[in-house]
């Protein structure tokens, strides 16, 4: 891999600048209300911290496996920015790594989860203010849209910049998610009863249904 010899570490302005953007962008599409609700996102937020500390200010993922990485994959400057994309450089891409194939899986996934969270939260704060189950859009599909756009977003980063941190992070998050999903299926279940019983009957809960599988859900 020919990496940029420019050192991509210790811009801690960059990494804040992109914490801000990130969080910003998210909190617009997610629009915390409840405590739940900034539980979640408090939590996501802590997982772009740890992703874009080690991506702009400091390596550790890349300090603590130097070793390896330098007897693995001896040439690849480490303290490059293309090299901080691990994946490419162990798969063996050698071209610029925004263009390999997990840079591009990661960009769709990430977009995908912020789309999913913006049309999500529409139909959910519609619902909210009418006081009614939130049964259309995104959540025709699934029971729990937003959730299941968080953790795209966060595998699209893990794709694109895997961190010991962030990797140690994403299935206690996960975990958290579906804690938090099921709770919110017992709360719905109290305040709408035989109709939210009905919708789950026929809505998967975080994998949506295709083809002859979602028409036979549908009758």
């Amino acid at each position: 891999m020919n990496a940029d010899p420019t050192p991509a570490y210790g811009l801690w302005s960059l990494a804040f600048i992109n914490i801000a953007v990130f969080v910003i962008f998210a909190f617009s599409f997610a629009r915390p209300q409840s405590r739940r609700d900034w539980r979640s996102f408090g939590a996501f937020t802590a997982f772009l911290v740890a992703l874009f500390t080690e991506m702009y200010g400091f390596p550790l993922t890349i300090y603590l496996l130097s070793g390896w990485l330098a007897s693995r994959f001896p040439g690849v400057d480490f303290l490059s920015h293309d090299a901080g994309h691990l994946l490419e450089v162990v798969f063996g891409w050698r071209a610029n790594p925004h263009f390999g194939p997990f840079h591009i899986a990661s960009t769709v996934l990430i977009f995908g989860g912020f789309i999913l969270l913006a049309s999500a939260w529409k139909v959910l704060h519609a619902a909210q203010r009418e006081n009614r189950l939130a049964a259309t859009g995104p959540y025709a599909r699934i029971r729990h849209p937003q959730y299941a756009g968080f953790v795209l977003i966060m595998t699209g980063f893990l794709l694109q910049w895997p961190t010991l941190v962030t990797l140690a992070m994403y299935p206690i998050l996960v975990f958290m998610y579906v804690r938090l999903a099921l709770r919110e299926e017992r709360e719905a279940l109290a305040q709408f009863g035989a109709d939210y019983e009905r919708y789950a009957a026929r809505t998967p809960r975080f994998f949506p249904r295709f083809g002859a599988t979602a028409a036979a859900a549908e009758r």
